[in-house]
Order: structure tokens, then sequence, then C-alpha cells
């Protein structure tokens, strides 16, 4: 699986990463309906060509180049980012479950603001 979006996007949203990936595989972007709906953005796995584009334009540092790259405490979210299709009412209802879930169980990593917590993810 190619980059993983985490917990610095959630309630973030900042679609300076969308507006630069050539393939559109990050969603859902603001014209989509889901936008509004979900709590960060997601890469869609098969979409992406691993051009790395959208990791130096994500303002929050909330993307990670590979599962080995993502810190431990994020790991919940490969699987959000795995399952995620826009477009598929029970895909990403089961996507948001599990960023709920890693909302509740990394509370005290979630408190600290969205731009600073990628640097906080080691310290968690």
């Amino acid at each position: 699986m190619p980059f993983i979006i985490t917990d610095p996007c959630i309630e973030t949203k900042d679609t300076a990463c969308v507006d630069v990936c050539p393939v559109d595989c990050i969603h859902p972007r603001k014209d989509e309906p889901e936008f509004a709906q979900v709590t960060m953005l997601y890469i869609h796995p098969e979409e992406c060509i691993d051009c790395g584009a959208c990791v130096p334009a994500c303002p929050a540092a909330a993307i990670y180049e590979s599962i080995d790259a993502t810190p431990a405490n994020q790991q919940d979210l490969v699987e959000a980012n795995a399952i995620y299709r826009n477009s598929e009412p029970e895909t990403i209802a089961r996507a948001e479950e599990i960023v709920r879930a890693h909302v509740e169980a990394q509370a005290a990593l979630m408190a600290i603001p969205a731009a600073e917590r990628q640097a906080a993810h080691a310290s968690h």
C-alpha cells in the first residue's frame, strides 16, 4: 500500500495535497459530496502511483510514504485508508468508524493541535 494519511488530517482536511496529486487519488475532494461528512482525507491505494507529490504539500505533515514509515500509534489509520471508497456509504462508514476509534484511543495525542501532532507522534 502506498502513502497513508494519518491523524494530523483529522478535522483539518487541508486539500493542498489534493491540488498537487496528478491522479486524483486523495478523497474526498471539496467538490465531492462526502467532503462535509468525513473527518479526514484518505488516499485510495489502487489509484495512488507513489509519486510523493502529496507529502511536501501537506501543511499538517499528515502523510507517510508507506505502512512501515507510519508510526505505530497511527497504524490503525492504514486500514481506514485501505478501505475508504468515495461514493460507497458502507466503506465510508467503516473508515470513519476506524477514525473515531483512533481519536478515542489516542486522546492525549489528539489534544495536541493538528499542526504539531506529527512531531508528537514519536513521543506518544
